[in-house]
C-alpha cells in the first residue's frame, strides 16, 4: 500500500511539472480527420499569448481543417470556470496563459521552439487519423459559435491586433511584434535571428536571455542591501572580538545559510502567488505602483536618510539584534549551542530586514510568473538569483575569515546603496506600467538597466558636484557636514 501512496504521489508531481501532457482518459466526442479543434485560452496584453495568435492564424490558413476556439480570461471571467474544468480534465490547475489545448494533450505558454514545432506536429497528426475534441461536453455549441466567430483571420489581421507590423516574403508571412520578433511561416522557415557579436562570448541571440539577464542584475543590486550588510557586518566584527577563526567561520556559514533559506522561501511564495493570480489582468499594475512607492522611498533615504517612512531596520530593534548576537558569542565552545544560537538569531535578523529587501523579490517574481515558467526554470532561476544576491556578503565573510577583520557599513554607503536599488526600482516600474514587454528581449531588457545606473549617476553628479557649486544643499547629508 505504501509503495502505491509512493507511486501516486511521484505521477502527481510529474503533472505539475510537465507542460505537454500524455492521454488524457475518457473525452467523448472525436474529431473526424481532416479535423481538428484548437482550444486557446489567453489574456489581453499578454505578449506570449499575442505571439500565439499570430501563429495559429498561420496555421489556420495552412490547414483549413484547423478551428480555433479562443476564449479571452482576463476581461471575461466567464472563461475562466470552463478553463478550470478544462484542466481539471487533464489532471492540473491552471496557472498562467496561454494555455493550449489539442486532443489529448495541453501547453503552457508559448515560445515557437519547443511549442510551436509540438503544435503544428500535433496538429498535423489529428488531420491525419483524428483525436478527441478536448472541450467536448464543456463547451455548449452556443458557446462554440461564439467562441468561434472571431476565429480563423489572416495573419495580417492578426498582427495588426496585436500591434505588430505585418510583412510577406515570397512563401512566408512574418509579423514583428513589439514585443518579440514573431516569425510565423506557411513553410516552417523563419526570419534569421537578431544577434550580437561579442568578444571572447561569440553571438548572443538578442531575442532571448532577457529573463536570465534580469535575474542577474536584479538580484545583484538586491545583494547590495544596506540591511543585511549591517547585520553582517556587526555580527562578524562582535564575533572578531572572540579572537576565534572557527567561530567566525561557523557562525558566518549559518547566518549567510538560514538567511538564504529564509529568502528562498519568501520569494518561492511570491512566485506561487503570483502564478495563482496570473489571470488577474490588473495585476502587473498594482506590482508595478508597488514597486513604484518602494522606488520613491528608497530615493528619499539617500537624500533623507532614515528620516519619515524608511525600509531600514529600525534603531528601536537594533537592541534586540544585538542581544541576540550577544547570545550567540555567549553559547560557549559546544558546537550544537552554538549553530542552534545562531540559527535563532538568523532567522529573527530574516524577518527583520523584510521591510527593507521586499521591493526587488516583488518584481523579479512578478517579472518570472508573468513569462509563465515552469517549475524548473524557475528554480534554476532562482538559484542563479540566490548565487548572485550572495556574492558580496560571502566577500565579507570570506574577508573577514582570513583577514580577521571586518568591513563597517557606514551611512554613507548606505545611501548610495538606497539611491542604486531606487532607480533600478523606478526604472522597472515606469516600464511594467508603460510596457512591460519591453524586458522580453535581451538588446531592450538592457538598455533599461543602463538607463537606471545611469540615472543614478546623473543624479550623483547633479546632486553632489553641480548644485553644491551654486550654492545649493539638498538633504540631511550636508547639514550634518
Amino acid at each position: 500500500m505504501k509503495k502505491v501512496r509512493l507511486l501516486l504521489l511521484a505521477a502527481a508531481l510529474a503533472l505539475l511539472f510537465t507542460a505537454a501532457q500524455a492521454p488524457l482518459g475518457p473525452v467523448q466526442a472525436q474529431t473526424a480527420p481532416g479535423e481538428v479543434i484548437v482550444y486557446l485560452f489567453w489574456g489581453d496584453g499578454c505578449p506570449h499569448c499575442a505571439a500565439e495568435k499570430v501563429f495559429l492564424a498561420a496555421l489556420t490558413q495552412e490547414h483549413p481543417g484547423v478551428v480555433i476556439r479562443d476564449f479571452e480570461v482576463w476581461q471575461h471571467p466567464e472563461y475562466v470556470e470552463p478553463l478550470i474544468e478544462l484542466s481539471a480534465r487533464f489532471g492540473f490547475e491552471p496557472t498562467a496563459v496561454p494555455l493550449t489545448f489539442i486532443g489529448d494533450r495541453y501547453w503552457i505558454g508559448f515560445i515557437d521552439e519547443p511549442i510551436g514545432r509540438e503544435i503544428r506536429e500535433t496538429v498535423a497528426a489529428c488531420l491525419a487519423s483524428g483525436c478527441p475534441d478536448a472541450g467536448a461536453g464543456i463547451f455548449d455549441a452556443a458557446a462554440a459559435v461564439a467562441a468561434e466567430a472571431p476565429v480563423t483571420p489572416t495573419v495580417e489581421e492578426e498582427c495588426e491586433s496585436a500591434g505588430g507590423r505585418y510583412f510577406k516574403q515570397a512563401e512566408s508571412e512574418v509579423c514583428l511584434s513589439p514585443e518579440e520578433i514573431a516569425a510565423v511561416t506557411v513553410a516552417d522557415s523563419a526570419p534569421p535571428a537578431r544577434t550580437l557579436t561579442l568578444p571572447l562570448v561569440g553571438q548572443v541571440n538578442l531575442d532571448a536571455q532577457s529573463l536570465t539577464l534580469s535575474t542577474a542584475l536584479i538580484a545583484f543590486v538586491d545583494g547590495f542591501n544596506p540591511c543585511s550588510l549591517w547585520v553582517l557586518s556587526v555580527l562578524l566584527a562582535l564575533t572578531l572580538h572572540t579572537g576565534s577563526r572557527r567561530k567566525v567561520l561557523i557562525i558566518g556559514l549559518v547566518f549567510l545559510t538560514v538567511t538564504s533559506l529564509v529568502y528562498v522561501l519568501f520569494i518561492a511564495g511570491l512566485f506561487t502567488m503570483f502564478t495563482i493570480i496570473s489571470f488577474v489582468g490588473w495585476i502587473q499594475i498594482v506590482v508595478a505602483l508597488l514597486a513604484l512607492f518602494f522606488a520613491i522611498v528608497n530615493i528619499k533615504d539617500y537624500f533623507w536618510y532614515k528620516e519619515g517612512l524608511s525600509f531600514t531596520i529600525a534603531d528601536e530593534k537594533k537592541p534586540g539584534l544585538y542581544k541576540s548576537m550577544r547570545r550567540v558569542l555567549n553559547a560557549g565552545d559546544s558546537l550544537p549551542a552554538l549553530i542552534g544560537a545562531t540559527v535563532v538569531m538568523s532567522a529573527g535578523a530574516s524577518l527583520v530586514e523584510f521591510s527593507c529587501t521586499a521591493g526587488f523579490p516583488v518584481l523579479w517574481s512578478n517579472l518570472v510568473a508573468a513569462q509563465g515558467v515552469t517549475a524548473l526554470t524557475f528554480i534554476g532561476l532562482l538559484a542563479l538569483y540566490m548565487f548572485i544576491y550572495q556574492i558580496d556578503e560571502l566577500a565579507i565573510f570570506l574577508t573577514a575569515v582570513f583577514s580577521l577583520r571586518a568591513s563597517r557599513l557606514e551611512e554613507k554607503h548606505g545611501r548610495l546603496l538606497k539611491l542604486m536599488g531606487g532607480m533600478l526600482m523606478l526604472t522597472l516600474a515606469i516600464v511594467m506600467l508603460v510596457d512591460p514587454t519591453l524586458m522580453n528581449r535581451l538588446d531592450t531588457a538592457l538598455a533599461i538597466f543602463a538607463l537606471a545606473f545611469g540615472a543614478m549617476l546623473l543624479v550623483l553628479l547633479v546632486h553632489r558636484v553641480v548644485l553644491p557649486r551654486l550654492g545649493i544643499h539638498v538633504g540631511s547629508e550636508f547639514a550634518k557636514r
